[in-house]
């Protein structure tokens, strides 16, 4: 995997992947996009969430939505790090326990997700769920 991240101006920069996609982002607290810090939260956001509906399906389960809300502390002090984040898992779908909804939830977290794997080593992570109507 490759990427590439160049600079447009002031403190807005467009990344690009190695799969032909790019996004901008803003270094100057998100004015103009989505700054890096919080690309990586989206990025936690996205990985766990694409275990969770994957486990899900496996199970045979039909998931009609799933959505992540995270919220995250950080440092006052530069670097400005994240010290806590929590994802919380609303889904729903066909025939969906909380049972089943959980186990899936702490496997996307705690097993499969690279970059909530990755951010757990200096982060302290935690997630909670809930059932969403359908």
């Amino acid at each position: 995997m490759q990427a590439s991240v160049k600079w447009v101006e002031g403190l807005t920069f467009l990344g690009g992947s190695s799969s032909g996609h790019q996004i901008v982002m803003d270094g100057n607290a998100g004015d103009k996009a989505p700054s890096p810090m919080e690309m990586l939260l989206m990025a936690a956001g996205g990985c766990s969430a694409a275990e969770v509906v994957a486990i899900l399906q496996k199970g045979r389960f039909t998931v009609e939505n799933c959505e992540v809300k995270l919220t995250s502390t950080r440092r006052e002090k530069p670097p400005r790090l994240f010290t806590r984040i929590n994802l919380h898992f609303i889904v729903s779908g066909s025939g969906l326990t909380d049972k089943a909804l959980a186990r899936a939830v702490s496997l996307a977290v705690g097993k499969y997700c690279p970059v909530a794997l990755m951010l757990g080593k200096g982060v302290t992570l935690t997630h909670s769920h809930e059932m969403g109507v359908t």
